[in-house]
């Protein structure tokens, strides 16, 4: 029995059945497999809730992410533990000033026996890549990732090579040692599903880390940290999260959040459709992992800033003042009227 006839009983093409609605998908199944996740990180991660949730919302959504936070935050390890806990490829490549776009998506090779070049892989063939420091690579290889994170393919001396499902980028970046650094380009950005930002942890979460260690416990490693969910059942709950409502309001009310964006006084660039594109994915998954087969405006509000926060840029005046675009993106949301 095949996966569509077996794991997916629901229709993936967005069209209305006959009968008028869609049938209510189990989203028990997609709960469970969510606190499956959830309680394998945990075995290692103090805190974090929240970027652990919203890199499965990420994960489900088939977005790529990119990670923004000081070092010493667990950004590089709860990626590693994501990749763990689900049977499939993982590799990662550490970004440096001398790295080429052949290390990330291989290179041909003579073969001196059959007097011919052949292909050999990059790092980039895996499923899961965790991408440390990102913006330590110099412009020529970050556009060596544009092609895979759009289209899911790598082109090599005219010959196109198709990469494996899942596919998804976790991109990791330390937004305070700006020495020997470059900016990402926007277009890069742009490809980015999520830019997540991440603190330090409470006190109680930081004498828990020391609680630990107090009691040789390795909570650093990843031994411990088993696989719980295959590919297939991936692809299952992606596609559940295909099947919960929208309603025609409220993909209005995401059109005019990204629309604001580009007509705001305090910002000289605004989101593109992706952006709207994505708020609509992520927006659905929030609301499975949450059980409800329907998008809320909460939904909504939810995942809004880590959709927009790096595909907007501020004014330098703006700039200047201190605002952040988190700020400005918190306003622009509460000026809209909140369809109910």
């Amino acid at each position: 029995m095949t996966m569509s006839e077996d794991l997916n009983p629901y229709p993936t093409s967005g069209a209305v059945p006959e009968t008028g609605y869609y049938p209510t998908p189990p989203l028990s199944e997609l709960q469970l497999a969510v606190d499956r996740l959830r309680t394998e990180v945990r075995k290692v991660i103090v805190g974090q809730e929240k970027m652990v949730d919203l890199l499965l919302i990420a994960l489900l959504s088939d977005g790529h992410v990119l990670i923004e936070g000081a070092p010493g935050l667990a950004k590089t390890l709860t990626a590693k533990l994501l990749a763990r806990c689900i049977y499939t490829g993982f590799s990662r490549i550490q970004f440096t000033p001398d790295l080429m776009p052949s290390d990330l998506i291989g290179t041909s090779v003579f073969d001196p026996r059959t007097t011919a070049f052949e292909f050999r892989p990059g790092p980039l063939f895996s499923n899961i890549v965790l991408v440390d420091e990102i913006n330590r690579a110099p412009a020529k290889t970050q556009s060596a990732l544009f092609e895979a994170m759009e289209e899911r393919q790598i082109t090599v001396d005219g010959k196109t090579y198709p990469l494996g499902r899942p596919f998804m980028i976790v991109a990791t970046q330390n937004p305070i040692e700006q020495e020997g650094t470059y900016r990402l380009p926007e277009a890069q950005l742009d490809r980015f599903f999520f830019k997540l930002t991440v603190g330090y942890p409470t006190l109680e979460e930081e004498v828990a880390i020391l609680d630990r260690a107090n009691h040789g416990r390795q909570y650093l490693s990843v031994e411990g940290v088993q696989p719980v969910m295959n590919v297939e059942q991936l692809e299952h709950s992606r596609a559940l999260v295909q099947q919960v409502i929208c309603d025609a309001k409220l993909v209005r009310y995401i059109a005019a959040i990204v629309d604001r964006t580009r007509h705001d006084g305090a910002l000289m660039l605004g989101a593109s459709p992706r952006a709207s594109l994505a708020i609509f994915t992520g927006a659905k998954a929030h609301a499975a992992i949450a059980g409800r087969d329907f998008v809320t405006p909460e939904d909504i509000q939810a995942i809004a800033p880590h959709v927009l926060r790096h595909r907007v840029q501020l004014t330098p005046e703006r700039e200047m003042e201190g605002l952040t675009p988190d700020q400005v993106i918190g306003l622009l949301v509460k000026q809209l009227e909140v369809p109910r």
